[in-house]
This record gives C-alpha cells, structure tokens and sequence, in this order.
C-alpha cells in the first residue's frame, strides 16, 4: 500500500499545476519541505515541533522544516533545502527526489501588507538519516500519511484569537496538534491523493 500511495503521490504532484500568488514577486517569501519517507511498510510525512520561543508567532507548533528566503538564495526549492539541513541537519541532495510542490499559502496576512508566500516542495527520502535539531526545533516527528488520511482521526480545537474562540480542524498524533498553515498544506497534498476534496475532511480557509 505504501509503495503505491508513493507513486500516486508521485504521479499526481507531477501533473499538478500549484497555484501561486498573482503579486508573488511583491511578496515577502518562504518555502518548507515536505519529507516523504517509506517506514516499516507504511509512508510516512516528516514534521518538526517547533520549540516554544518568545515573539514567535509559531512557537510550539507542529510544523515542516523551512523558514524565509535570504538574499544568497536563488530560488524556493533552494530555502526548502538550506532551511532543512539548517533546522533538522536533513541534507537534501540529488539521490533525494523532489516530487514535486503544492500551492503557495499566503502566511500572517495583515492589512495593508501583502504578506508571506510559502511553497511547500515535496521530497522522497530513502535513505536512514540521523537527524540533528538545532534551537528553533524541539522535536523530529515521522507522521503515517495513512493516518492522516483517515478521516476518522480529524479532529477540532478551539483557537483563540484576539478574543475571539474560532473552531479548527486539526489532526491529534501522539499528544501533538496539527493544525493551521501545515495542515492546509496536508489538505492539498490528501485531496491530490484522493483526486478531489473530501467532504469528510472538514476544513478551514484563510480569507
């Protein structure tokens, strides 16, 4: 099941036009990899915790590896890869493929302010790697990707934002939430799997 829900993804993200921004170039950027891995039979997602730092509006978070693009970085596949072996010492090389990559997210719009793009580029691990975290990361975490696709785990928690309580959806793994920006981005890549959004799986857009 795991080698096929592998070349599904593979085959889907090779026929997927990724919607971006139309005033990306305006736009403050960022990109995170998303790192797929066949572990004992079953693909699995890579995800990081973020550890819990003041004036960090992601602060304990789950999370993928990945941060802001620097004036030495040539492109976003270029910070998915610089900000992985930065955050979780993961050296993205040639033997690991990039599958392909989702839409870009819009991260912490505010008004009169264009924001943030993210581009989330999808990767294929095979290999056993020791991960290394550094400050920003607290934990290194291997989500099944069929666990997430059973729409029997969805979940919701209440999000409070300047006073207001706002129901989310959210996945619970392990004692550890995920929700938010990642999870838009696991929607897009499980509706790719899926051919098409499942109305099972509920959930929340950024207007």
């Amino acid at each position: 099941m795991s080698v096929s829900l592998l070349h599904l993804v593979e085959s889907r993200l090779d026929a997927f036009n990724p919607r971006k921004p139309l005033l990306r170039r305006l736009m403050k950027r960022s990109a995170v990899a998303l790192v797929l891995q066949i572990r004992e039979g079953e693909l699995h997602i890579l995800m990081i915790k973020r550890a819990e730092r003041k004036g960090d509006p992601w602060s304990g978070h789950m999370a993928f590896p990945g941060g802001r693009m620097d004036k030495t970085d040539a492109h976003g596949y270029a910070v998915a890869v610089r900000e992985t072996e930065e955050e979780v010492g993961l050296t993205l090389g040639p033997g690991d493929r990039c599958l392909g990559r989702l839409s870009d997210l819009n991260a912490r719009p505010r008004k009169g302010t264009l924001g943030m793009a993210v581009s989330p580029f999808v990767f294929h691990l095979e290999r056993e790697v020791r991960f290394t975290p550094n400050y920003e990361v607290a934990e290194v975490i291997w989500v099944p990707l069929e666990y997430l696709l059973n729409v029997e785990n969805r979940e919701e928690m209440v999000w409070e934002f300047r006073g207001l309580k706002i129901p989310m959806p959210c996945y619970r793994y392990q004692g550890r939430c995920i929700w938010g920006l990642s999870l838009m981005m696991l929607d897009e890549l499980m509706d790719l799997i899926e051919g098409g959004k499942n109305p099972l799986r509920p959930r929340w857009r950024r207007r």
